[in-house]
């Protein structure tokens, strides 16, 4: 186990380091703001296109704009590259303090599938994103009530009317690039010769507008040709009778051109991301209402719970325990008499069920090591890919947990086939989730979309499972076969007890649907802000708020086994190995029936795959959370049942 807290050390170490790096700013050496002898430049990085219409990411490039004569790609971690970021350079120029008007970035003359790639690219509702300075682009909209709200990206263009044959498609060729800028003086007593003045960009918005430009001649050449719809020393006001229509015009030539706008703010550098987080911020008091929720419910289990083991169980014991009841005990019924069957290894897929508790211990540990980063601030937002590879990074150097605990169990059930144990410990969850996402990258990569995981990717993918991951599980497993058998407290009976008939309500199904209730509504508030996050391109960011959360779901998993663990007993049905982590674990069933409603009521996505892409992801998630929440049910009803029996007297 040491080996997992050298890595765990290693990993935070490289998070801040990368957060340290990720901080940019630009020194201009001067006697004051305003007379700045040197100006350096900053750099506009174009990243990708994204919708949530189809959820299928595209290399900005993908579309006609301008591009660079060499587009250059940017070093990228992994999270970055299976979240689509392709960063890449740009034609536009930045210079510090420097405002422009009416520059033009290039000109383009449109093939008709180059239009009808806008005009798809318009229907679809996409949205571009770049960034400067490590700070996504955004922009202020008006909604219905003439609220501004600021959102991330802006779209590639707008259309007026309804249906495709009907609706006017215009681009947004024309973008008002606004940076907030903040300087830091050194000196006391203000600004003083020899000063070192450091402006730091702590904002970044755009505003885009439809122009048709015009211009002298047939032909526009860059650098002589000059436009009669604007100049370099105004600034272009937009008029809705000159918006640059993409579909109906006949004209091709389509001219794009910006304004760069600098402006101080008093906003710190440390706040320069408040207004992206809270944008996608939900209300405060919406998550208390929700915890506060949840916490009713568990202290209602709780109670329940401590009916039971400090009234029924009490009185049990001192009756089971009691030597002038042995007889009449005999006669009558309990959980008691089931004490020679209670630890019998259960009867279907013993690997499978040590197999599932190994993978579920892996995502446990891999759980609360990321949240563990991200409360410590080491998963900011500006580290972009950072949440994503801490998962991959997290979950491969915890392979040796999932290894150690599926042995342990494996061997408790007196199993001899623990290569096999091991092997598909290994191979049995990351080979489902690979293969999934395979699937669908096999499709996005038909699409030409910037969401298709590269080859190198891949291939890291691969020697992370390979070269680490399986290595780990089979260190763990080492040790794990190496310990001794658990000792139960009672002895199990060579013979299996007869199971009396059960009641119509104990039926499997019945109390499996029963059990995932509760620890879906403890998370199902919490849930949505996650899914929002997921599929609608917002920030995530309340890891206290989610820690809190997890600690509401382990305990009411933890409860809800116990309960109806106690009452399978008192019905004396021992065959609660795979009932306990059913039982808890079907609040996975309702995360997917959750995705479903979500989907019809929260998207509104078009096409096969679309859908077959949002489906394909919850499936994944929600396959991690049935193995996360059953393994915490589990360990919960052994925990219970070893300290019941170990509380009475046998023969």
């Amino acid at each position: 186990m040491m080996l997992n807290i050298i890595l765990s050390i290693l990993i935070l170490n490289l998070f801040a380091v990368s957060i340290i790096n990720s901080k940019q700013t630009y020194y201009l050496p001067g006697v004051a703001p305003h007379n700045y002898r040197q100006y350096e430049s900053a750099k506009l990085f174009v990243s990708k296109i994204t919708s949530t219409k189809t959820q299928i990411p595209y290399d900005y490039y993908s579309l006609p704009f301008c591009k660079p004569k060499k587009a250059r790609l940017q070093s990228e971690n992994l999270g970055e590259v299976l979240s689509g970021d392709r960063i890449e350079n740009s034609v536009y120029k930045l210079e510090i303090k420097m405002p422009k008007y009416c520059e033009v970035a290039c000109v383009k003359k449109l093939k008709k599938s180059e239009k009808d790639a806008f005009v798809q690219a318009i229907d679809d509702d996409y949205k571009v994103h770049w960034m400067v300075d490590n700070l996504p682009v955004g922009m202020y909209s008006t909604d219905n009530n003439n609220d501004k709200a600021f959102s991330r990206g802006f779209p590639v263009g707008f259309h007026l009317g309804t249906g495709r044959k009907a609706a006017q498609h215009y681009l947004y060729n024309h973008l008002r690039i606004k940076l907030l800028t903040h300087d830091d003086v050194g000196g006391i007593g203000g600004i003083l010769e020899g000063d070192e003045v450091t402006t730091k960009i702590v904002g970044f918005q755009v505003i885009p507008m439809s122009i048709k430009h015009s211009f002298v001649g047939d032909n526009f050449i860059v650098g002589t040709t000059t436009l009669t719809t604007c100049n370099p020393n105004t600034a272009l006001t937009p008029d809705p009778k000159n918006y640059l229509s993409v579909d109906k015009s006949p004209d091709n030539t389509v001219v794009f051109t910006y304004d760069v706008i600098w402006e101080d703010s008093n906003i710190e550098w440390s706040q320069r991301w408040d207004i992206y987080l809270n944008a996608d911020a939900p209300n405060e008091k919406v998550h208390w209402f929700a915890i506060t929720n949840s916490i009713m419910i568990v202290l209602f289990l709780t109670v329940m719970i401590a009916m039971i083991l400090i009234r029924a169980l009490r009185k049990d014991i001192a009756q089971y325990n009691d030597p002038n009841n042995i007889e009449e005990a005999k006669d009558e019924s309990g959980w008691k008499l089931v004490h020679g069957d209670v630890f019998r290894p259960p009867a279907n897929n013993p690997m499978l069920f040590s197999v599932f508790i190994g993978s579920g211990v892996q995502l446990c540990c891999m759980c609360i090591a990321t949240l563990t980063f991200a409360l410590l601030g080491l998963l900011s937002p500006a580290n972009r890919g950072s949440l994503i590879t801490a998962f991959i990074l997290l979950f491969v150097f915890m392979g040796s947990f999932a290894g150690y605990h599926s042995s342990c169990i494996y061997k408790m059930f007196r199993g001899i086939l623990w290569k096999q144990n091991t092997l598909t410990t290994a191979f049995f969850y990351p080979g489902v989730v690979f293969s999934i996402i395979f699937i669908l990258n096999v499709i996005l990569w038909g699409y030409g979309s910037s969401g298709a995981i590269p080859f190198g990717s891949l291939f890291t993918l691969l020697f992370l499972w390979f070269c680490v991951s399986v290595p780990l599980v089979f260190f763990g497993s080492f040790f794990g076969y190496k310990r001794e058998i658990y000792s139960f407290p009672v002895r199990t009976n060579q013979i299996p007890r007869a199971i009396p008939h059960q009641q119509w309500y104990m039926n499997p199904i019945i109390t499996c649907m029963l059990g995932g209730i509760l620890p879906f509504g403890a998370v199902s508030v919490e849930l949505y802000f996650i899914m929002s996050a997921l599929w609608l391109h917002q920030i995530y960011y309340i890891f206290g708020f989610l820690f809190l959360v997890m600690i509401v779901l382990v305990v009411t998993c933890a409860e809800v086994s116990i309960l109806l663990c106690y009452f399978q007993l008192v019905n004396e049905d021992y065959r609660w190995w795979w009932r306990s982590f059913l039982h808890s674990g079907s609040c996975a069933f309702y995360t997917m029936l959750y995705a479903v409603w979500y989907n019809l009521t929260e998207l509104d996505m078009t096409g096969f795959v679309p859908i077959l892409l949002y489906y394909g992801y919850m499936f994944i998630i929600s396959f991690t959370f049935f193995l996360i929440t059953g393994t915490i049910g589990y360990f919960s009803c052994f925990w219970f049942n070893c300290k019941i029996y170990s509380s009475i007297k046998v023969d």
